[in-house]
């Protein structure tokens, strides 16, 4: 289906109404959303594809469909992995959790904007140069062996080349100042952290999309599927990080889910290129007789691998144990961080999710306990946690004792009542 331009205007109208009500209703005023209000609008986003894709499937057919949603769920399925990279991010810039809404938002929208630049720019290529095929099978294999490396430690860091540059021009400043993008400091005009994290933000976002265009390409060459299918993926996906935050960590094994799928898709590309092939040093210029993977196969092969590993790494001993100990460094560090909020209410939250984690890598036994100790950070984090937890309800005891005189003397107090 050839969409029309009224077509394209209305998407686009669509898309561009849902973003402005996000930041208008969600992200002006800061506030950590509960687990009730994300999951109720991570289902509503979630329907509203769905809905596009079932509408798209009556009206233009069976194929479309199936592209669709092919193309929805890798996208979807790449936005989540790139969810762990967002969370490093804000964790290294050391993101107030009331303002990581703003932050996930606008690394939302900039990526929208670079994947629609890059689609287009796909899809020019693609109309004027067989072998792009080839190039876009290329990168995903390469993508798919990169995503069995281990991580090195630069790769955990916010600190990319746009942020050390950006330090090392402007004058920056240490603190956040509310969700403000400049403030003062030392008397003069600093960029704030929140820029700067924004940046790491906007930075990674085009690594992505170098990995995301062309595994959809490699499902549909239909430009408006390609769009809607990658902005609908990324709608909504503020929403799905404070609802599956607590398990981003546990999903150990979703990286070697996404690299198949990448690797398959790569394969699909190499194959299509060949069937189509008309460069001169393959087969004389002529096309090669191969099989291709059909639209149908590609949906089952990828909604299969995403199931069997999800539940793989969420019913794994060792998925629960690296999901509470990540999650146990998270909270003792926030805890110590006054930086992070000073709020005695939030404190208390953490404090006690911290303990939660502390329980659950207990009760998985000897095996990973030893895990968490023989990491001397963690233990060093953790023992400093304790020690402040400590210290500050000894403070608050002390404060409830001295208060308790002073307003029994404002009692007795002449006049007082």
């Amino acid at each position: 289906m050839d969409a029309s331009p009224l077509v394209w205007t209305l998407t686009v109208a669509g898309i561009c109404a849902l973003l402005v009500f996000d930041y208008v209703f969600h992200v002006r005023k800061a506030h950590v959303p509960s687990l009730r209000e994300a999951a109720v609008w991570s289902a509503i986003y979630v329907g509203i594809a769905v809905l596009f894709g079932v509408g798209g499937l009556v009206l233009a057919g069976p194929d479309w469909g199936s592209e669709y949603f092919a193309g929805y769920i890798t996208e979807k399925a790449l936005s989540v992995d790139n969810l762990f990279v967002f969370l490093i991010i804000m964790t290294s810039f050391r993101v107030p959790r009331e303002d990581q809404q703003k932050v996930l938002l606008f690394g939302i929208t900039f990526s929208l904007v670079a994947r629609t630049g890059f689609i287009f720019l796909g899809s020019a290529l693609i109309n004027s140069f067989a072998w792009v095929f080839y190039f876009f099978g290329l990168v995903l294999l390469l993508t798919a062996g990169n995503m069995l490396k281990p991580e090195s430690s630069d790769s955990r860091s916010g600190e990319n080349v746009m942020v050390r540059l950006a330090r090392r021009i402007f004058h920056t400043s240490p603190d956040y100042d509310g969700d403000k993008l400049f403030t003062v400091h030392d008397g003069k005009r600093a960029l704030t952290p929140m820029l700067l994290v924004m940046v790491a933000i906007a930075g990674t976002d085009l690594l992505f999309a170098l990995d995301s265009i062309p595994a959809i390409f490699g499902l549909t060459q239909d430009v408006y599927i390609v769009f809607t299918a990658t902005a609908f993926s990324l709608l909504g996906l503020r929403q799905l990080y404070f609802l599956i935050d607590g398990l981003l960590d546990r999903l150990i094994y979703l990286s070697y889910g996404l690299s198949a799928i990448l690797a398959f898709i790569g394969v699909k590309l190499v194959l299509h290129a060949l069937h189509e092939n008309n460069v001169p040093f393959i087969n004389g210029g002529e096309p090669v007789p191969v099989v291709e993977i059909s639209t149908g196969l590609s949906l089952t092969v990828i909604v299969g691998v995403l199931l069997i590993t999800v539940l793989v790494s969420l019913l794994s001993p060792a998925g629960r144990a690296q999901t509470a100990i990540a999650n146990a460094r998270r909270h003792a560090t926030d805890y110590l961080d006054l930086g992070y909020t000073a709020d005695r209410a939030e404190r208390d939250r953490v404090y006690e999710a911290l303990r939660h984690e502390e329980e659950i890598v207990r009760s998985l036994g000897p095996k990973y306990l030893r895990v968490a100790r023989q990491q001397p950070d963690l233990v060093d984090l953790l023992r400093r946690a304790h020690a402040e937890r400590d210290e500050s309800v000894g403070r608050a005891a002390q404060e409830e004792a001295g208060s308790a005189p002073d307003q029994e003397a404002t009692r007795r107090r002449p006049g007082a009542e």
